[in-house]
Formats: C-alpha cells, structure tokens, sequence
C-alpha cells in the first residue's frame, strides 16, 4: 500500500518544483541546475531530470527520486518524507492504510487541526491584550518578525476561552483533551501565558510551551503540553523547524536547554540553536539532528543536571559517529538568553570556542575531587574512566586515557588497567557502531564508484585509469565486472557494451549519471579535465577502503585490549596510527 501511495505522489508532484522550493534552479537544455544545497560549491554541479524524475549533485555524490531529496534536505525520514509530500500532493495517506491505521491516521489528523487552531487563537489574542503585547515586545524584546516565524501568542487567563473558541469550531472536549489542550478538570490547560508552538520538522504545530506573564502563587514558570499521540518530547526538537536551514549552511547544531533561549538566539540572528525538553537528551533527539550536521555542540548549565545531560549525551553521540562538544558561557552568565541580551558577538564566540563534551565532563570531575589525595585520584579516575569506556573510537579512548593520566600523575600502563574493568560492560553498547559507520562509508564508497564508472563510460581516455585501481574494491560483483569489461575494452562505445552488461539496475543508474554529466557536468570540460575527475573518483574509492580497514583494526584492537593482549593490542596500534596517516594523506 505504502508503494501505490509513493507512485501516486510521484505522478502528481513535478521533481523540479518541490526541489526549486529549496534550490535555485536554471533551465539546461531538458535538464535543470543550481548550486548545490548540501556543499558550499561556486559552480553549478546540482543537476535534476525532469525526464527521468531523479537528481544528482556531482560535487557530493549524492542523488536519487524527490522523497530521498527532502529526506536529505528536510532531515527527514522515508515516512516523515512521504508525509510531507503527501500533503504537497493533496493525496490522503489514510486511505492506502488499514482500517485501524486509517483510525488513527484520522485521529491524529484533528488533533492537529486543533493545536494548528489553538496557535492561531493564541496569536489573535495576543494582539488584543496590551499587558501580553508589553512584554512579549519590551521586556522579551521580541520583534515582529521573530513572533510571525514562531507564532508567539497569548492564552488568556479566564479558563474557558480556548475551549469555547474551539467547541464553536465543532472539536469535542474528548478531542481537546486528547490534544493536550485542556487540564484534568476540562478546562483551559495554558491560562495567562506567553504561547510558544512546538511544531514538528514540517512546520505542523503539535503542542505549546506556555510561559507565565506576571507573578502567580504556586504556578510554574513554563508549562509545556503533556504527552498527547502528536507531541513526544522524547523525540521533539524545539525549533528545528525554524533552525533546519541554518543548521545545515553552518553545518553545527547548538542545543540549550530553554525554549525561549532558542527564540532569543533566532532573534539576534544566531538561528543553528535548538532545545529538547530541558537536558532530557536522548538518542532519538540526536538522530533527528544526524540526519542534517554530525558537530553537535550542547549549551546546558554548568549545573548537576546539565554535567548529567552531557554525561549521557557523550556514549549515545560516540555511538552514532557524532561530533559532541560543549559551549561554556562566560562567568555569572546563567542561560544563553541573558548572553544573547547582553552581547550576541559573546553567544558566537562561545559557540565557536565549543570544547570536546568528553574532556569538558573529565575537568567537572577533576574539579570536584583533590587530586593530590589517593581517594580523590580514586574517584576521579573511576568516574572518568566510566566515561571513556562508552567512545567507540579505542583511540579516543587512548587520548582520553593519557589526558586522565597526566592530570594525576600516574602511568599509562594503570590507568588501562583499571579501564579494564568498564571493558566488559560497555562491549555490547559497542558492537552495533561498527556496522553503523561501515554502511555509512559502504555507501560513500558507491556513489564514487557509480561517478567513475559513468565518466569512463563517457570519456574513453579515463578508462586507463581502471587498470590502476583494484577491482576488488568496487562494492558490488556488477560493478566489477562492468570496470572490468571497460578496463580490458577500452575503445569500445557504451552502446557496444554486452547486453548481460547493460541489463543490470546497477548499469541503469550509471546511464542515468552518466547521461546527466554529458549534458551538464562534464559539458564543458576538456578531456585532460575528465581524466582528472576520474582520478580524483579513485582516489576516494581508495580512501574510502581504507577507512574501512581503519574500523576494522579499531575493532580487533578492541578485542586485544579486552583480551588483555598488550603485545597484539600494541602491533595494531602501530598499524592503526599508520593507516590513519596514509588517509590523512589521501585526504
């Protein structure tokens, strides 16, 4: 049911307007090109067939249909993807579902017209309440453009406004309730508040974040919407909706703990800044922010529940080839907001003067202990050394441990000793991150593999190239066996190539690359150019392979630390480090 859905959304969405949504797009003969959306590139390499219904971006070598586009450009998965599109489309995705997923489909679908409903009351009853307008606008310093982008509104506080306003619109309070609009006694959950929407990666708001104006006994701060089928605050992120774009143009995610952090950093201008709910971090929440930059820097207070937060956050990021550092604010600054109204270029350097998370918690630890006593080396190095064991990376965790050595005084040899004894409880969380990074470079492996074989396709000069790359490094048996035909054919036409060849889906999508650079990639260039380009796509295919013999050392060192194996362990660090500088190298 899923594929008639994606065929019929296909057939109603024309790939160059929902990709021109996002990317500059000039018309080239049948195809279209533009600046890529992923690479910060000068010249146009970003091609999309109209023909075809595909898209290739030569300078990344990515490519694909429209859903894996807006998978790539929304940070989106393949449902939330088909979702968004679906709705582009007109289409109800409802009606390819069972009856019971057609049920709750429908369900969800009005609580979501209802908070959608909900923002847009809010918003009108923040223009007709002078008392909310001041300090939204004088004391938040909120400007219009800011309220628009976040549809900040207004709850007002008599208990029965929104539910009157909303039963008026034909909701039941059975479906307000389930919305996580009303509180246990049927009435009105936000009363007297400054309204902040929490809207998913598409825009759709699925609950609020209400923040008190004025002073009120025994009422919280911040109210937020309670769990509802819409709102998970395990898997929301605050504002990334607003922020996706400049996340992806920096290529750094921020994350504070406050909403209304977020709201004042896009206010002056810093927009990479999102929140989860409060330092309630989890893997959801960083997988949601993988999936558009891997430099994730964490803004929490330097308090016990931030040093917390980031303790957790260290193994889940390690695990998912995250990047994770820690933004400091400067001395008697207690949030973000307050740096950001005092001097926004004071925020900016402290983003980009960011430390790496796992030596921010080691100097937490080494600050709270006397590290001239025996005990307090004790708990220190028990403490950090809990820590390190959950990197993925053993020579991480080798730098970690000499850095944590030198700040006590002691041997190296010690410190892996007692790391030993975190080995054994750790090894699980760790074996799946292997496989992760391996299908993540597979796939980079692929894509330059596909580019080099559709420019030896095109140009029949580059293919003297194949004879100085071994073949065995190609991913799949058809790609081999194509390169080798090239290899050992080289004066041969494409349209000469053996049909047992042609017929494969493998030789399908180099055509289509390799149609697509004729057209507009490699258009212009000369032969020397094309040879050159052949190089360079060998060049990553190489690097790419020994990136993966890099994990696979990394894993069998692993297992000789944890054997206790310090001869092996340290003929595969020796092997490690070599490897690791001949990448650098291809680099």
């Amino acid at each position: 049911m899923q594929g008639d859905a994606k065929e019929d959304i296909r057939s109603r969405l024309n790939i160059e307007d929902v990709i021109g949504e996002y990317v500059q797009l000039k018309r080239a003969g049948r195809n279209f090109k533009g600046l890529s959306p992923f690479t910060s590139e000068h010249t146009p390499s970003f091609v999309v067939s109209p023909d075809k219904q595909i898209w290739h971006d030569f300078s990344s070598g990515r490519g694909g249909d429209v859903f894996s586009f807006v998978m790539e450009a929304e940070g989106l998965d393949f449902r939330g993807a088909l979702e968004q599109l679906a709705r582009k489309a007109g289409i109800d995705l409802s009606l390819y579902q069972s009856k019971g997923d057609q049920s709750l489909a429908r369900k969800k679908k009005r609580l979501a017209e209802a908070n959608s409903l909900a923002a847009r009351y809010y918003q009108a009853c923040l223009l007709k309440n002078k008392t909310a307008l001041e300090y939204v606008i004088t004391k938040r310093g909120l400007k219009r453009e800011i309220i628009s982008d976040f549809q900040i509104g207004y709850a007002p506080d008599n208990g029965q406004a929104l539910l009157k306003a909303l039963t008026t619109k034909g909701f039941t309070t059975a479906e307000l309730a389930a919305a996580g609009l009303l509180n246990r006694f049927g009435s009105d959950l936000f009363r007297g508040r400054m309204m902040v929407p929490l809207s998913d990666v598409s825009g759709q708001v699925i609950g609020f974040t209400g923040r008190i104006i004025g002073e009120v006994e025994n009422a919280p701060k911040y109210l937020n919407t309670p769990q509802t089928l819409l709102y998970d605050k395990s898997r929301h992120v605050f504002g990334l909706y607003q922020a996706k774009q400049a996340i992806r143009d920096e290529n750094i995610a921020v994350i504070v703990e406050g909403n209304l952090d977020v709201v004042s950093s896009h206010k002056a201008g810093v927009r990479n800044v999102v929140a989860t709910a409060g330092t309630a971090m989890t893997e959801q929440h960083l997988k949601i922010l993988k999936r558009l930059t891997s430099d994730i820097r964490l803004a929490y207070d330097a308090d016990a529940a931030g040093l917390a937060a980031t303790e957790r956050a260290v193994g889940l990021a390690s695990g998912l080839g995250i990047e994770l550092s820690v933004v400091s604010l400067p001395e008697g600054v207690k949030d973000p907001d307050e740096l950001v109204q005092k001097d926004v270029k004071l925020w900016q350097t402290a983003i980009t003067g960011a430390r790496p998370a796992a030596q921010w918690v080691i100097e937490r630890y080494a600050a709270r202990e006397d590290l001239a006593s025996a005990s307090g080396k004790r708990h220190f190095t028990t403490a950090s050394l809990a820590l390190v064991e959950q990197l993925a990376d053993s020579v991480e965790r080798e730098h970690y441990e000499r850095l944590i050595a030198g700040m006590i005084g002691t041997s190296l040899d010690s410190i892996k000793n007692k790391a030993s004894k975190f080995s054994a409880t750790t090894e699980k969380a760790k074996k799946p991150v292997k496989a992760t990074v391996e299908i993540d470079q597979a796939a980079a492996a692929r894509a330059f593999e596909d580019n080099l074989l559709a420019v030896c396709l095109l140009d029949i000069a580059s293919r003297e190239l194949l004879a100085k790359l071994d073949l065995s490094l190609l991913a799949t048996d058809e790609r081999r066996e194509l390169a080798e035909y090239l290899q050992t054919h080289p004066s041969v036409e494409a349209a000469e190539i053996p049909k047992t060849l042609q017929n494969t889906e493998i030789y399908d999508k180099i055509l289509d690359i390799e149609l697509i650079a004729e057209e507009e990639r490699y258009a212009d260039l000369s032969a020397q150019d094309l040879y050159f380009e052949a190089a360079r796509f060998i060049q990553k295919i190489e690097n790419e392979h020994l990136k993966t013999m890099r994990d696979r050392l990394t894993a069998q060192l692993r297992e000789a630390e944890a054997d206790d194996d310090e001869v092996r362990a340290q003929n595969l660090r020796v092997e490690l480090n070599a490897l690791i500088k001949e990448i650098a190298r291809g680099r």
